[in-house]
């Protein structure tokens, strides 16, 4: 295909949790264990701040859905978009918007990763990339920060990050729900009348501490709508600073 792979080149304490309420229903039944393994080396994770209030994101959002036809997906890269609620004011209310997810991206202004707030916004493995307007390649990251894992069993996750060169600090454990496949029709603001296509969409993003690299906990999985898909991202950072060291993810696996 063109589009997506002609442009990427790769060499991929609790907290509140922040959640869609209307699209969080009883847990479903897993088929055995799903798990999900990043390897050693770097895998990308790309965080797009959008909004369906905003007409410059539509086409940051198809880019970013590409990624559904790539065989890149969840081997190399892991794509989430965080909807920001700041453009609801403009006569539209983002069904997955979240101001939790407004103030992700303000704190990556505070730790020094972007120069600004704005939608569309990409953030790349912890750093503002502006690449994407220009059309040109992601960044490529050779480094080999360890192995994380997941295992998602009965709405039960575990996971495990094995740092390259040992563990010396205590980590957080990000995992967020992502729905694909969802056509949203926009009944105002300024992508009136236009039906957006929505995927890598977070509807449920949590975050975990540990002085030990393993947490265990459990996990709401929603009823996907007929038609849509959902996926598990996890990403692995230092307290005190959103930049990932590590990312893994993957479609999950449910039974009705």
């Amino acid at each position: 295909m063109t589009g997506i792979l002609s442009t990427i080149r790769f060499t991929a304490r609790i907290l509140p949790v922040c959640s869609l309420g209307i699209l969080l229903t009883a847990g479903l039944a897993f088929a055995d264990v799903a798990r999900y393994d990043s390897g050693e080396r770097q895998v990308t994770l790309i965080e797009l701040f959008t909004s369906q209030g905003c007409s410059s994101c539509p086409p940051a959002e198809a880019w970013l859905g590409e990624l559904k036809q790539s065989p890149l997906l969840w081997k190399t890269v892991i794509p989430v978009a965080f909807h920001v609620d700041y453009w609801d004011y403009l006569g539209w209310k983002d069904r997955f918007a979240n101001p939790a997810y407004s103030a992700r991206q303000a704190r990556y202004r505070r730790e020094g990763h972007v120069a600004s707030v704005y939608t569309p916004g990409f953030v790349v493995n912890g750093k503002e990339w502006r690449g994407w307007f220009r059309k040109k390649s992601l960044p490529q990251d050779s480094d080999t920060p360890g192995r994380l894992t997941i295992d998602l069993r009965n709405n039960q996750v575990t996971a495990k990050f094995q740092p390259t060169g040992g563990l010396r600090e205590s980590l957080n454990l990000n995992l967020a729900i992502l729905t694909t496949g969802i056509n949203a029709k926009i009944g105002g603001g300024e992508n009136h009348g236009r039906t957006l296509p929505q995927d890598f969409s977070v509807i449920n993003h949590q975050t975990l501490s540990s002085g030990n690299g393993t947490w265990s906990t459990g996990l709401q999985v929603p009823e996907a709508a007929p038609g849509t898909r959902l996926a598990l991202a996890a990403w692995v950072s230092r307290t005190g600073d959103q930049k990932p060291l590590q990312a893994t993810g993957g479609w999950i696996p449910v039974i009705k």
